[in-house]
C-alpha cells in the first residue's frame, strides 16, 4: 500500500507560467524523507492556455 502527498505550487505572471517556489527543491527535500516523485500536474488552465497551478505528486510505501 501507498499513501501519496501534493504539494500545490502557484505560478505567477501573465505571460508565462513562472513557480512562486523553487520546485527543485520540494522534489530534493520530499525525496530525503522517503517520498518518490510521481508527477508534476498542470491541472488547471487559465484563459490564455497556461497552468494556473502545479501539483508535485508523491508517493512512498506505507510502513506496516
Amino acid at each position: 500500500m501507498y499513501e501519496y502527498k501534493i504539494i500545490k505550487i502557484e505560478l505567477s505572471g501573465i505571460f508565462n507560467a513562472t513557480p512562486k517556489e523553487e520546485y527543485t527543491k520540494i522534489i530534493a527535500e520530499y525525496s530525503s524523507q522517503g517520498w518518490r516523485l510521481v508527477q508534476i500536474f498542470a491541472p488547471g488552465v487559465a484563459n490564455n492556455g497556461l497552468p494556473k497551478f502545479y501539483d508535485v505528486i508523491f508517493e512512498r510505501a506505507i510502513q506496516a
